[in-house]
């Protein structure tokens, strides 16, 4: 997130002019109270990513591997998707009802994108961008005027805004991070490392043992099994963690014990949805200086580059895992 005098200079224009709009500031309110963090939004956006992507069948991790269509399936996808996780109720000439007004929701890849149907005009418009290569996000609100809007429409006699008059969006999160797609992201060599395995089972054991320290979505687990049991392939009883365990790796998850475990150790903690892993070692030797976590009777730490491979120890039970 930005540090509040940028946000605050970024939305300056914007609260100028939403200052004068008392509807614009009653849906920004609202959305405000109920995802104050945009956390709730940056999720949406990245499952709805994702399930354009299917990657469980697909195999597919990048944007530009989509085809048209489903780029152009996109906006419904994330309207339907917000409309579904924030309950807001169907407009009436718009796409929702929020506070009590008419809200149009628009989304694009490419940032000043937004297609804007002629009936939008006067109406309120919630401008939603996300880029997966940036993993970054934002969501603003603008009163959509004809003056503001380029003259040149497409077939469907859509408008897009004025780069000038961009500065009138006031921006609910201006600087939102979208979860990472870690298979997006990881070096080229890594990636085909995984995705080079035959065997889905081999290929989630690779993406854990090297991308490590990092949040991994279930979403990227599943394009990296390519299998409806993928949850199987993480689990202890011949998944990832039993396999990785003798390798000293350690793979938490988003259950409360593993996340404390993550705390203590002082590595990113998994969120809902999550996991990370770490290779560990055993905290002798000097190495109590390092962060630590007791498990199974001993003290363990974060290996390093230096430290020789031993078998880790197993995480806590949980009521839903088999750690």
């Amino acid at each position: 997130m930005l540090p509040l005098d940028y946000s605050a200079a970024l939305n300056a224009t914007a609260t100028s002019s939403a200052s004068s709009d008392p509807e614009l500031i009653a849906v920004r309110d609202h959305l405000i109270r109920l995802d104050p963090n945009g956390e709730r939004f940056s999720l949406v956006l990245r499952d709805t990513i994702d399930q354009l992507l299917n990657g469980e069948v697909t195999g597919r991790y990048d944007w530009g591997t989509l085809l048209k269509t489903e780029k152009t399936h996109a906006g419904s996808l994330v309207e339907i998707n917000l409309q579904r996780e924030f309950k807001f109720a169907d407009g009436e000439s718009m796409d929702y009802r929020i506070a009590g007004i008419e809200v149009d929701c628009k989304f694009s890849q490419r940032f000043g994108s937004w297609m804007i149907p002629p009936e939008a005009i006067g109406h309120l418009c919630l401008v939603v961008w996300a880029d997966d290569m940036k993993s970054q996000w934002r969501a603003g609100l603008i009163r959509i005027q004809e003056e503001i809007l380029n003259q040149k429409s497409n077939r469907d006699r859509k408008l897009t805004i004025k780069a000038e008059h961009r500065n009138k969006i006031y921006w609910l999160m201006p600087d939102g991070k979208l979860p990472e797609n870690v298979l997006l992201h990881m070096p080229a060599v890594d990636r085909h490392a995984v995705l080079g395995q035959k065997s889905g089972q081999a290929r989630v054991n690779e993406l854990f043992r090297r991308v490590q320290q990092r949040r991994i979505t279930r979403n990227v687990v599943r394009t990296a099994a390519q299998q409806k049991d993928y949850m199987k392939r993480v689990r202890g009883n011949g998944g990832a963690r039993s396999s990785l365990r003798r390798h000293g790796i350690l793979i938490m998850g988003d259950y409360r014990k593993h996340q404390q475990v993550a705390a203590d150790l002082q590595v990113p903690v998994p969120r809902e949805g999550e996991f990370v892993s770490v290779r560990v070692t055993r905290a002798q030797n000097g190495q109590h200086a390092r962060p630590r976590v007791y498990l199974e009777g001993d003290w363990w730490a974060v290996a390093g580059d230096q430290d020789p491979a031993e078998s880790a120890p197993t995480l806590p039970k949980t009521r839903n895992s088999d750690a």
